[in-house]
């Protein structure tokens, strides 16, 4: 059984993008975050140790994706899922969608994005 903690509409300022506007005024990003974890004892007993904090979780979030300006989404999105499975023991998955809503992009579109899900065990195969 797996449980989920989840952040949605995180809303990031940061430099990511090939294109040098996009690196020196930056543009508004949006994170959602599935956690996959366990949360019987937590559900159980109450206790904010017994499980992973949301604010914890966003300011990790928050720093692995600003601190360093990436070209592509794909690998500040990598960044964030590192970062939350090496600081949250207690997680086991991540899925980790960033949203790019003002990408420049020569048409009219509602949001792109990058959707990756990372495993503590990844499955062999």
């Amino acid at each position: 059984m797996t449980d989920t903690i989840f952040v949605t509409g995180l809303v990031i300022h940061a430099r990511h993008g090939v294109m040098e506007h996009e690196t020196e005024v930056g543009q508004r990003f949006v994170i959602d975050l599935e956690l996959y974890t366990d949360l019987q004892d937590s559900s159980r007993t109450d206790r904010l140790a017994d499980t992973v904090s949301y604010s914890d979780v966003v300011t990790t979030t928050t720093a692995a994706f600003k601190n360093t300006n990436y070209k592509l989404l794909e690998r500040a999105a990598g960044a964030v899922a590192d970062a939350i499975l090496s600081h949250f023991k207690r997680i086991r998955a991540v899925k980790v969608t960033v949203h790019k809503p003002h990408a420049p992009i020569a048409a009219i579109f509602d949001d792109v994005g990058v959707v990756l899900t990372r495993s503590r065990y990844p499955s062999h195969g």
